[in-house]
């Protein structure tokens, strides 16, 4: 499978944002990419109020978003922000098939985290989602959801051989490490390719010396053996890379984690003390508050 990773800075305009996903889904189905991984936030950049820009799936720019990957051939997947009931927006993957399909994930896991309470103006999804493209099966996480491996493994239960990570990954002292450290976690965890894409670093040094989480970079491709087939620096980059789902099936059997693990019983505590990160919680029993 050949994937593209689209390392791109998103800016504070939607309208603009989506001249560039158009331009780079040209680019990238000229060099042969059956899949486009944009960031989390591609439509618009952390730091600015979301209100405003959020839109449903079938709003003009995830319509627009989808016309593309029908012209180019190709799947897209990238990050916007659509409403939720409460005022507040959900952070969402949009998944734009060759097709026309427009199918969505709502990021579960959110980044109430580093001084940053993305919960105040997010609402969590709560169902995790695997796609299938040209017969394999893609799952779909964002960002700080990598923190959680169980998210992953649920994943590739459900028939991931590939989870793909949209992120606009903060910035801080020792968050590249920890990054990169957890999507090569995460493919060793479910035994699949992880394919991360970040937001490029902002060039703007005041968009740079924000609190919102913007980007640092660093986009990464991990295999299910752990290693590292691909990785990008903090610049903005857009790449073509052949993935060998074969792996897949190889570590499965020689690194049998999914089948070799052991559930623990719970018990109350257990429970209580899980529920704000448990997979498929619904969002008004995930102890947040708005």
């Amino acid at each position: 499978m050949r994937v593209a990773m689209a390392q791109i800075s998103s800016g504070a305009d939607p309208a603009r944002n989506l001249e560039t996903v158009r331009s780079t889904i040209g680019e990238a189905a000229a060099a042969g990419a059956e899949l486009v991984v944009f960031p989390e936030a591609t439509m618009c950049r952390f730091g600015v109020p979301l209100g405003p820009v959020a839109e449903e799936l079938d709003g003009p720019w995830a319509q627009a978003v989808s016309a593309a990957a029908v012209a180019a051939g190709v799947t897209v997947i990238a990050g916007m922000f659509t409403p939720a009931a409460d005022e507040r927006v959900r952070n969402t993957l949009l998944i734009a098939t060759a097709d026309g399909a427009r199918l969505r994930y709502d990021k579960i896991h959110l980044y109430d985290a580093f001084g940053f309470t993305e919960s105040r103006t997010v609402a969590p999804g709560s169902e995790p989602v695997v796609v299938d493209v040209g017969g394999i099966g893609i799952g779909v996480a964002t960002c700080y959801d990598v923190r959680f491996p169980q998210l992953f493994t649920t994943l590739a239960r459900r028939g991931a051989q590939v989870v793909v990570v949209p992120a606009s990954w903060g910035a801080g002292p020792g968050k590249q490490h920890q990054w990169q450290t957890l999507v090569t976690a995460r493919a060793l965890d479910s035994t699949t390719f992880t394919v991360a894409v970040g937001q490029a670093a902002p060039t703007d040094p005041d968009i740079a010396a924000a609190k919102a989480p913007t980007g640092i970079g660093h986009s990464q491709i991990t295999d299910p053996f752990g290693t590292v087939v691909a990785a990008y620096d903090e610049a903005t980059r857009v790449g073509v890379h052949e993935i060998d789902l074969a792996l897949v099936t190889r570590a499965r059997e020689q690194l049998a984690v999914l089948d070799n693990e052991i559930p623990f019983p719970q018990t109350c505590a257990d429970e209580s003390a899980s529920a704000p990160t448990t997979v498929g919680t619904p969002a008004d029993t995930r102890g947040r508050k708005p």
